[in-house]
């Protein structure tokens, strides 16, 4: 992967949290996890209980979500200083992953924005051990997540380095993008009340909630498809060049995230598909491929079909 030289990198829809500390504390809505290692305890369980009832179909309309997007809890402070004057074009995102990741936020936001009536953009939120959401605390073992309750994405940037050491994936910049765009797919459906045909605490194969994580690696891979043509406000692609081995290691790490990988080789060894909450290895690469190789967001509705794969 490779970011177009010269090009400005936008590092306004990043949080930096990092020197703001966290803390732990209620929430109002549990967090969906878009990392796939629930299975082990890593990352929080995929259920919805939207502010107010009615099934995450707000699309950030109600009173309530427009009160706290954006908004910091108690105790911690954004600081975009250190990230602003570390940022600034496509060189620094090539050598730094912290500005790869500002750049790919700012790209996946204008291929929705693009392509999406009506959608809305959110920030990333950088945070180092702990956070506190409106979902409750987070910790860094919690994985990438999107909030509902307030529209925001998390991360402790550490992750990427956990998916090589812990989950023996390649890595890269590409899969670090990947990761991101998968996360930015839960902000869709929240934005489309896809969040509403999910019962709370639903597991299992073919379930509403693996149907959402299949859906949002799909929309990754739509994002993939149009990464290298997306102009940015230049109207000009922010990002340069993405190789077939930039593919084939998104889908080394989708594989390596998989419910049924994780329980083999991090949890007791037995696959149990009824504990399923984000799907199979298969299923989470063929629905990144569908994104990728259809290019459109239409091609991945999970929730219209009996063959997850």
């Amino acid at each position: 992967m490779r970011y177009r030289e010269g090009a400005d990198v936008d590092t306004s829809g990043v949080q930096d949290r990092r020197g703001g500390g966290g803390g732990r504390g209620g929430g109002r809505g549990l967090a969906v996890g878009g990392g796939g290692l629930g299975v082990v305890g890593l990352i929080v369980v995929v259920l919805f209980q939207v502010l107010g009832g009615g099934g995450g179909s707000g699309g950030g309309s109600s009173s309530a979500l427009s009160d706290v997007l954006g908004g910091l809890q108690q105790g911690q402070t954004a600081d975009n200083t250190a990230l602003e004057a570390a940022c600034q074009d496509g060189e620094d995102a090539n050598s730094s992953v912290d500005c790869a990741t500002a750049a790919n936020i700012d790209s996946i936001q204008d291929y929705w924005e693009q392509t999406l009536d009506g959608y809305v953009r959110t920030d990333t939120v950088f945070f180092s051990g702990q956070v506190q959401t409106r979902c409750g605390g987070a910790t860094s073992g919690s994985g990438p997540f999107y909030c509902p309750a307030d529209q925001l994405v998390y991360i402790d940037l550490s992750f990427f380095d956990d998916l090589q050491s812990r989950f023996g994936a390649e890595g890269g910049l590409f899969v670090n993008a990947y990761v991101i765009a998968h996360e930015y797919g839960h902000h869709v459906q929240n934005l489309l009340g896809t969040n509403a045909q999910v019962q709370p605490g639903e597991t299992g194969p073919t379930s509403g909630t693996v149907r959402l994580e299949l859906q949002a690696d799909c929309y990754a891979g739509t994002w993939a498809d149009h990464a290298e043509t997306v102009p940015d406000a230049s109207g000009q692609p922010l990002i340069a060049e993405i190789t077939q081995a930039d593919i084939d290691g998104a889908l080394d790490a989708a594989g390596r995230i998989g419910d049924d990988f994780i329980q083999t080789e991090l949890g007791g060894g037995t696959v149990d598909q009824y504990a399923f909450t984000h799907g199979s290895s298969e299923q989470r690469q063929r629905w990144f491929t569908t994104g990728y190789e259809s290019g459109d967001p239409n091609a991945c509705d999970t929730f219209g079909t009996d063959d997850l794969g």
